[in-house]
């Protein structure tokens, strides 16, 4: 498990040490180190995970993203309620979590 990215420090599950640390450039490469290519319903889900946490404390329970994030996304995107269940697939919720710079003790649900 690497202990940094782009200089900064990750726990020892891969995810970010400083919620406050994140940008797009980190969330990139974490995706990366997953063989995960992210799209714009990533980035929805991923920015929407970040809304709430700095909002509520708290990472959402992973069926209050799908409504939530339902109501956002284009039909056209292809960006329904199973796709955005298989967006993460390898890791779920608890991938999109740590993609998204929320510590891993807030990634509830999953």
């Amino acid at each position: 498990m690497l202990n940094s990215i782009e200089g900064v420090e990750l726990n020892s599950k891969g995810y970010l040490v400083n919620f406050d640390t994140w940008n797009k450039d980190i969330a990139l490469k974490l995706a990366q180190n997953q063989n995960l290519e992210l799209t714009e319903c990533h980035w929805k889900v991923i920015n929407f995970l970040r809304d709430y946490y700095v909002e509520f404390g708290v990472a959402p329970h992973p069926r209050e993203i799908i409504h939530k994030i339902g109501n956002v996304i284009n039909p056209q995107m292809k960006c329904d309620r199973k796709h955005l269940e298989s967006l993460f697939a390898e890791g779920g919720c608890k991938l999109a979590c740590q993609i998204a710079g929320l510590p891993d003790s807030f990634c509830r649900g999953c």
